[in-house]
């Protein structure tokens, strides 16, 4: 089976597990909100204030109801990737 075969059957295989509720589709690949605001030792009101949204829509970010996305989604892949210096520049 060539490298296109398989890739149409992984596809096919993943819309199958979407339809049936297995996978979340493309927000799997997403930065988890609520895994990066406890490794940057902060509340949900002030990852809500440095990521610029409302306290219940950052909520919603956590609990899966909406996707980050956008500048917000580079912001949340920046304070993964060093918090402390992140959260330096945006107390100054």
């Amino acid at each position: 089976m060539n490298e296109f075969e398989q890739n149409l059957i992984k596809s096919m295989q993943e819309a199958l597990d979407m339809q049936n509720g297995k996978a979340i589709g493309r927000t799997r690949n997403f930065p988890d909100p609520k895994r990066v605001r406890k490794m940057a030792k902060l509340t949900q009101k002030e990852m809500a204030m440095f990521m610029g949204v409302s306290l219940s829509g950052y909520r919603k970010w956590e609990q899966g109801q909406r996707a980050v996305s956008g500048p917000a989604l580079n912001l949340l892949r920046v304070i993964e990737k060093n918090p402390d210096a992140v959260i330096n520049a945006l107390s100054a």
